[in-house]
This record gives structure tokens, sequence and C-alpha cells, in this order.
């Protein structure tokens, strides 16, 4: 059995998981989140902790088992405390605004740049170089940080771009005579 999948859930105080025959739902603080459940994967709670068992004795189930237990873990974390990117603007002129649910990116293009965000995720800009998402679903706050860090990447040579708050960007030496 999956090492990951040994080791249960304790469900905080606020949360409540419904857990259907497929699906499991997880209700907190920050939202409600819902995920299919892999046929494989069998959830219990017992007293207030989920434990997760694989179907049968082959590997894929012991690994799907041990996905599970990371993707609930993921999804009780994001109700209670919720997931946040930070990302950075490197480049002189380089501005973000926040308005709404909308993100306002002026990043050396003719044109300001407008990111609209989907549902369940907020954007904030601290000051105009700092650009913070935040959200319950892990996936959807990273998949949308990387959505963002796409529109100008870091260049090699001056660094200039978006990028995430904790990278480092190694810079290329320049061309010698």
């Amino acid at each position: 059995m999956s090492r990951v999948a040994k080791m249960p859930i304790t469900v905080p105080k606020g949360v409540d998981v419904a857990i259907q025959s497929s699906q499991i739902s997880v209700k907190g603080v920050q939202g409600t989140l819902t995920r299919q459940l892999n046929r494989r994967v069998s959830v219990k709670n017992e007293n207030g902790k989920l434990v997760f068992a694989p179907v049968g004795d082959s590997t894929g189930a012991d690994a799907m088992a041990g996905t599970a237990r990371a993707l609930v873990a993921n999804m009780v974390n994001g109700v209670t405390k919720g997931f946040e990117k930070r990302l950075t603007l490197v480049g002189v002129g380089f501005r973000a605004q926040a308005q709404g649910s909308k993100l306002n990116l002026q990043v050396g293009y003719s044109h300001p740049v407008v990111k609209e965000m989907p549902a369940g995720v907020k954007v904030e800009c601290p000051t105009q170089t700092e650009i913070v998402i935040k959200g319950a679903d892990r996936q959807i706050v990273g998949q949308v940080a990387a959505e963002v860090r796409a529109i100008r990447p870091p260049e090699p040579y001056k660094g200039k771009g978006i990028r995430y708050a904790d990278e480092k960007v190694s810079l290329k030496e320049t061309k010698k005579k």
C-alpha cells in the first residue's frame, strides 16, 4: 500500500466532508470543492479522519490511493486556509492593476493585457509590481499563475518579465567581442 495513502487526513472543525459513491465534496470557510473519486480507491470517514484504501491488489490501485489522499488533503487545506501564488514584475514601466475579477497588465507590449480571473480565484496587487493570486483550489490557483506568467515570461539576458516571487532566473552572459 502507498505510504502516502496510509496517513489519514484529520478533518478540522468547521469543515464538512460528504462522500457519495464516486464523489467527495469538502465544505469550509473558503468555499466548497468537489472531486470525482477513482473507482479503485475507497474512502471512509472514521471519527473525523478520512482513511484511504486501494480496491484490489494492483499497483495502479495503490498509486491512485496515494494520489486521491494527496488531492483530498489539498482540498481540506484549501477550504480552511486557501492557497496563494505571488508573482513579481521586473522591468522598466511594467505595472499590474487589479480591477475586480480582472488583472490589467502593462508589460512592454503596445497595448495593455487584460486577464479575466475564473470563478473562485481572487487577485490583488499590493504594489504595482506585485501580483497575489488567491483561491481555495490549488490546481486552479497554480494554473492561473502560470497563465499570467506566460504573458511575459522572464527573458534570459536581463531577466525582464513576470516571474514567481521565489523564482531564481539564471541570466546568460552577453556576447563578447
